[in-house]
């Protein structure tokens, strides 16, 4: 993103001011990277802008708190199998949409695939209502870069619990696609459209559970499902910074947690992926089930994908393991390294 800087303007007059404005309106008010952590950010704030941002925040906030306010639904509408066979059945298929596509896909890359099927996974994981793979992939790509530190957008050391969780989902500064970090994507403007309209998607979701089974089907199968897809999802930024064990002795505190990866196709591996972001694999060892891994070699087998990238025997290398530790939050050495320096 665009980053202002005390020494970007020697002169100030209206024209510039404006300028000013615009660029923080679009950024939403906060730069990323290293201003985040050093640079001073220019701040122009008038009356209206403040009340733009406000209206923007609560807009942003309506279908979000709105379906899980919508979650109660539940116990009101008549139960079939064929909901739960929405429900499971789309809350599978969209998060392999994230893991599959947003994650290893958009985010790292780990395998190529022709620009059809390309589009066909931003368009899987858009329909988990979980923004653009553009703003997807750029805030993880934040999160592999500063993980742990200042300029992580979701990290439970650096920050709350709940932040971690889904307050940062929902504040200003990530708000808007990070293209800084997205470069490599912008020769594709199908995506670039899909970022902006990334809700229609998860609209023809609901709009097939309605046809397939009425309201009872847009409760089990949409709501129902798009919001524990939420926190499925989340839990990988929280709960896999705090819980479980660390396999490799990474720069930060991501640990291998087996109910994630259960609940996310593979995601909870998160110390193995951190520890090798580029491998298109994230369970390292028998015992580590990867879903997301299998159906991308599926995938492999009938050509749809190719050039799956594997972890390396060095990557597999466990001489640098620092043991199972089961449920444990931060040793002594790790507290040591979370006080500033003096």
């Amino acid at each position: 993103m665009l980053s202002l800087r005390m020494d970007a303007l020697t002169e100030t007059t209206p024209q510039t001011e404006w300028h000013v404005c615009a660029a923080l309106w679009k950024i939403g008010f906060f730069t990323h990277g290293d201003s985040m952590k050093t640079t001073p950010v220019i701040k122009v704030r008038s009356p209206l802008r403040k009340i733009l941002e406000g209206i923007l925040i609560y807009v942003s906030l309506v279908p979000f708190i709105g379906l899980h306010l919508a979650t109660v639904l539940v116990f009101f509408v008549p139960f079939s199998w064929t909901c739960l066979g929405l429900f499971l059945g789309l809350f599978l298929v969209r998060t392999f949409g994230l893991t599959g596509g947003f994650h290893r896909y958009f985010a790292h890359r780990s395998y190529k695939t022709s620009r059809v099927f390309q589009f066909c996974m931003g368009i899987l994981g858009s329909a988990a209502l979980q923004k653009g793979p553009m703003w997807w992939a750029g805030e993880h790509r934040d999160h592999h870069k500063y993980s742990d530190k200042d300029g992580d957008p979701h990290s439970p050391i650096k920050n709350s619990v709940w932040f971690s969780h889904v307050g940062w989902v929902i504040d200003r500064r990530h708000l808007e696609t990070n293209w800084d970090n997205m470069k490599d994507w912008q020769a594709y403007p199908e995506l670039k459209w899909l970022d902006r309209l990334h809700f229609i998607p998860g609209l023809l979701v609901a709009g097939l559970c309605y046809w397939i089974a009425g309201w009872p089907g847009v409760v089990w199968g949409f709501v129902l499902s798009t919001v524990c897809l939420y926190h499925s999802t989340f839990c990988v930024n929280s709960v896999c910074h705090l819980f479980g064990y660390r396999r490799f002795n990474t720069d930060e505190f991501s640990r291998n947690n087996w109910f994630v990866a259960l609940i996310t196709l593979g995601e909870g591996w998160h110390n193995n992926h951190h520890h090798y972001q580029s491998s298109a694999r994230q369970g390292m060892t028998w015992y580590e089930v990867d879903v997301t891994y299998a159906i991308l070699q599926l995938l492999g087998f009938f050509r749809i994908v190719w050039d799956i990238r594997e972890p390396t025997a060095v990557a597999l290398n466990t001489d640098n393991a620092t043991g199972f530790a089961p449920l444990a939050v931060l040793t002594g050495d790790e507290r040591k390294r979370l006080k500033p320096e003096q």
